[in-house]
């Protein structure tokens, strides 16, 4: 069982995806939180929470530095701009959810989470990729990156100074926002 925390200060929203998660057989909703102190100063443990980016007093931002590595957590919010979308990555998101997502898809998620991938919606995948454009070559290293060549093997795949390829790794992780040839690669495999 994947034991789910969820925190959002709208009730029906907590209280929704309890219920469209409750209905999973794998996953069990252990406790819902209206605001990120709550969260905070509970004792239940969890697998994954779902954290609304949001939250009056604390925003989801600064209550995922607080938790730490774990359990992973995976941001809700209506609206994922880039910029956000990359900050909750870098500080350690496991995924970035929209909450006009179906249950399907946010039960995926929480699955992919607890399951150490990246979990992005769709939109939320294009919104990075839109911030901005890989080239064709960037496309092909990131793709080189999902496999989980070393930048050595992709250069020899490619036929391309080990030197470039470096550079290209630089521009794909820059332009994903994300801080890691890992990252990337969940990203890439996620896609």
């Amino acid at each position: 069982m994947i034991r789910v925390q969820v925190v959002d200060d709208h009730a029906l929203v907590r209280e929704g995806i309890a219920l469209i998660l409750a209905a999973r057989p794998d996953v069990d909703v252990v406790a819902q939180y209206a605001s990120g102190p709550e969260l905070l100063a509970s004792p239940v443990e969890a697998d994954v929470v779902l954290l609304d980016l949001y939250l009056p007093g604390m925003d989801g931002l600064e209550v995922l530095r607080r938790l730490g590595p774990a359990p992973r957590v995976l941001m809700l919010t209506t609206i994922g701009r880039p910029r956000e979308i990359r900050e909750a990555l870098n500080a350690g998101a496991a995924g970035f959810v929209l909450k006009d997502s179906s249950g399907d898809e946010l039960a995926a998620a929480v699955r992919a989470a607890h399951q150490g991938v990246t979990a992005l919606s769709p939109a939320v995948a294009s919104a990075l990729s839109a911030g901005g454009a890989l080239t064709p070559r960037e496309r092909d290293v990131l793709e080189l990156l999902g496999e989980g060549l070393s930048n050595r093997d992709i250069a020899t795949r490619l036929r391309l100074a080990e030197r470039t390829v470096k550079v290209h790794v630089g521009n794909v992780l820059a332009k994903l926002g994300v801080t890691s040839r890992t990252q990337a690669a969940l990203l890439a495999r996620d896609r």
